[in-house]
């Protein structure tokens, strides 16, 4: 897990212009914490002034980390287009648990965290 908060890039799938909504204020924390992120979502052209995405496969810039906010039935594909965009990592928020995902991303080499918060586990690491 720690290799993962070592790369740079992470793409929030499915976050929020919302600010009370979960995927906004981790995306939101994630900035402040030095990472780049890039917002997906196919209804909104900006969130938080960051120029936002309709799916993975339309980032132009390079992606280490796929963060997910979205159904756990949707992540197999998810995890199709994270190897497609060439991302290093694939991390299912809470509650997002999906075994066919997390054999695709690791059977292409990418590490996978599933049900668990990116938040809490970098605030975790950070204090240490």
């Amino acid at each position: 897990m720690n290799q993962i908060f070592q790369m740079k890039t992470i793409a929030v799938v499915g976050m929020s212009p919302k600010p009370e909504r979960p995927s906004h204020y981790v995306g939101i924390y994630l900035i402040k914490s030095g990472y780049d992120v890039i917002p997906v979502n196919p209804v909104h052209k900006e969130i938080a002034g960051i120029a936002t995405y309709p799916s993975l496969l339309d980032i132009p810039n390079k992606v280490d980390v796929v963060n997910v906010f979205r159904r756990s039935e949707h992540t197999p594909f998810i995890a199709e287009a994270a190897i497609a965009v060439g991302a290093k990592a694939l991390w299912l928020q809470d509650g997002v648990y999906n075994k066919e995902a997390k054999q695709i991303a690791e059977d292409a080499g990418l590490l996978v965290v599933m049900n668990d918060c990116i938040l809490r586990r970098h605030s975790q690491i950070s204090e240490c």
